[in-house]
């Protein structure tokens, strides 16, 4: 149980995961070694004081497995980005279109999050691409350990690049590292665009911003300029980039932020 947001992991399902062949262990299987969460509380502590307690446990927990992530990807020389954004921002259509135009170059595979179906993969692997896909019940984010499991089935190359696409939500994804390089959030012009200031753990933990489907800006009441204000008066050093995903806009800085990032130790 996420005592951050409440939902349960219990009934987490990687496509693909051989439960009982560790043959394709990448090296850090700590799914068996993790610790586990103990809670102790004294006669006098409050309801609130062990949610609290609780809570800080389970992110210190998956504090220590991102770790680990991350010093897998490091010593692999693998770029990890973690795409986060609101359900039909675009984060499958867009990554659709970078495997097509940049994928081959950049070597990208791609971990997909939902809690149920298969269909984001499906999609994702009918571009060419790797993927596995990984259903988290009634699970609101993936967290470090989910992302272990799908790695193992992934079997990602050395010198490559992990797209991590979350699932679909602007708040519990942001608390969880996943031992990616940087977390990338995509807003859509279709959404409100004080989104910035409702939900701003989101926006400050993210290294940029993509605000897609500026294609529709012609049809809808969004203030692009707004928008891109009210993230960076949240996280100052954020970069915000206008993309279409489906009209081909921005698409260019996005590619070139990701060499940089694939060309950045």
């Amino acid at each position: 149980m996420c005592a951050t947001c409440g939902c349960s992991d219990g009934a987490v399902r990687v496509s693909g995961e051989h439960r009982h062949d560790h043959g394709h262990d990448h090296g850090h299987g700590h799914g068996h070694g993790a610790p586990h969460t103990h809670v102790e509380a004294s006669p006098r502590a409050t309801p609130a004081t062990r949610v609290i307690q609780l809570e800080q446990d389970i992110l210190a927990k998956n504090d220590l497995l991102a770790t680990r992530n991350r010093d897998w990807f490091a010593d692999r020389g693998i770029l990890a980005l973690n795409l986060m954004s609101s359900p039909g921002a675009g984060k499958t259509t867009l990554l659709e279109r970078t495997i097509r135009d940049v994928g081959p170059e950049l070597g990208i595979s791609v971990v997909e999050g939902d809690q149920e179906t298969l269909l984001d993969a499906d999609r994702i692997e009918a571009t060419g691409c790797s993927a596995v896909q990984i259903n988290t019940g009634s699970g609101c984010h993936l967290d470090a350990e989910m992302l272990e499991r799908g790695l193992r089935v992934l079997q990602p190359k050395d010198r490559s690049v992990v797209m991590i696409e979350n699932v679909g939500n602007l708040v519990c994804p942001a608390l969880f590292d996943l031992g990616e390089r940087a977390k990338v959030v995509i807003m859509s012009v279709t959404e409100g665009a004080d989104k910035p200031l409702k939900y701003p753990q989101m926006f400050r933990a993210a290294g940029l911003m993509l605000l897609n489907k500026v294609d529709l800006c012609p049809y809808v009441d969004f203030d692009t300029a707004r928008c891109a204000s009210y993230a960076q008066q949240v996280n100052p050093a954020l970069t915000v980039l206008e993309v279409s995903a489906t009209r081909g806009d921005g698409l260019d800085a996005w590619y070139s932020w990701l060499r940089a990032q694939r060309d950045t130790p």
